[in-house]
């Protein structure tokens, strides 16, 4: 990393480099600020670099309240954020940076190069422009003079400032940078810290289904989940994937941001044919049955599941491969009935935090101010991004939560800046 532009004594210190910080320090920088944003890694963006299997879906093309009808934690403090910077002024914000963008189902926004690489190239072209110092260091503490901030010591050295941006996302991913040391620097600050946990992650189970048909991708599939009372806590239909430890494809990921598992586990149900309701799916069966009556069931299932889930269902009914169709009971046909609509599958807990792709838990919301970002227990303090107690579901709108929190505490300590000196 190198410098940029001319360097006065900064006015705003940026830690982290990712989404939330890149534009934390972009808007800080454009607002007249000097600013240095350090990033313990030699390059910017490493979690961005991953994001979308690598094609980084930007954010969702949606309106302000569609965007946080998708937040299941935070959303009421993201109003004001998300509402002066939504998915629109994202998608036009990186377009004038020279990155054509296009939408996808379900409103998923990418490059139209399919490069995450292109937006973080970007961002740093914009940084660059704008004259940010980018610093390699990683940040230890934020010294005060009293109630006064005075700068961030770093690993390498010591960086003098009047506002400090923390940006150092969550704990998932550890290997991008994501360690959790922003949650320090919060406690150190004297605010609360929601301890994280792994959302948007994949889901174990002990259910010997999942090891017999690892490596199943479903599609078209309903999901399920009941807790431990019995209440239905998530519904959606999409794409899942057995594996060797449970369930893991788009439907887990978004179940997971849902799930509490301190409270215990949960049950998923999967709905094979969620299109067909009892009564058509069962003439179907029949159907399928009297034109297939003197085949084995190894046969005859194929017109209905996958062939790696054929061995399972026919467990399930209590016959074998080779049991002839014209054979089957109606409670075993019931049996099997049962099964395409409601295939429970126990939840023991999720994968590791690490295996996750964003972090839920954070500093807490109410000691923020939600306009700003900035800290109602040290001025000059500001937060943003996955260091925030807020997650969202899949679809873009987690780094669309990293761009407008970013963006507003940008202008949050730019603002705080000039008026502490009269920039």
């Amino acid at each position: 990393m190198s410098a940029s532009g001319a360097r006065r004594t900064p006015d705003v210190v940026v830690i982290g480099g990712g989404a939330a910080g890149c534009m934390a320090a972009y808007t800080a920088a454009e607002a007249g600020a000097a600013v240095t944003l350090l990033e313990r890694n030699p390059k910017l963006g490493r979690k961005l670099y991953i994001t979308g299997k690598g094609r980084c879906n930007v954010t969702n093309d949606c309106t302000p309240a569609e965007a946080l009808q998708n937040v299941p934690r935070g959303n009421r403090f993201l109003i004001s954020a998300m509402t002066r910077f939504p998915p629109e002024r994202t998608k036009a914000f990186f377009e004038k940076l020279g990155v054509p963008l296009k939408t996808e189902r379900g409103n998923r926004v990418f490059p139209c190069s399919d490069k995450s690489a292109d937006i973080i190239d970007a961002l740093l072209r914009a940084l660059r422009r704008a004259g940010v110092h980018i610093v390699q260091d990683r940040a230890l503490s934020l010294a005060r003079d009293g109630e006064t901030l005075t700068g961030v010591a770093g690993e390498r050295g010591w960086y003098p400032c009047r506002a400090v941006v923390v940006t150092t996302g969550g704990v998932s991913y550890p290997l991008t940078g994501s360690t959790g040391d922003g949650y320090a620097l919060a406690e150190a600050l004297g605010h609360t810290v929601i301890p994280p946990r792994g959302s948007l992650v994949p889901l174990e189970s002990e259910s010997p289904w999942c090891v017999q048909m690892q490596g199943l991708s479903l599609r078209n599939v309903g999901l399920t989940v009941w807790d431990q009372r019995g209440k239905k806590i998530f519904r959606e239909q999409g794409e899942l994937l057995f594996t060797h430890f449970g369930l893991s494809g788009p439907l887990a990921l978004s179940a997971s941001a849902h799930m509490d598992f301190t409270k215990g586990g949960y049950i998923a149900s999967i709905d094979w044919k969620p299109a067909l309701d009892d009564k058509k799916l069962d003439a179907r069966l029949l159907r399928e049955f009297a034109e297939r009556s003197n085949q084995d069931c190894a046969n005859a299932l194929g017109a209905l599941v996958p062939r790696s889930a054929i061995p399972v269902m026919v467990q399930w009914m209590g016959v074998s491969l080779h049991t002839k169709v014209h054979e089957i009971r109606k409670d075993q046909r019931m049996a099997l009935l049962a099964a395409l609509k409601g295939f429970a599958i126990p939840i023991k807990g999720p994968r590791p935090v690490e295996e996750a792709i964003i972090t839920a838990g954070g500093v807490k919301l109410s000691e923020l101010d939600p306009k700003t970002m900035q800290s109602k227990k040290v001025p000059g303090v500001f937060f943003a991004g996955e260091v925030l107690d807020a997650d969202a579901y899949t679809g873009g709108f987690n780094l669309q939560i990293a761009w407008c929190t970013g963006r507003a505490a940008g202008e949050g300590a730019a603002h705080y800046c000039r008026g502490a000196e009269g920039l």
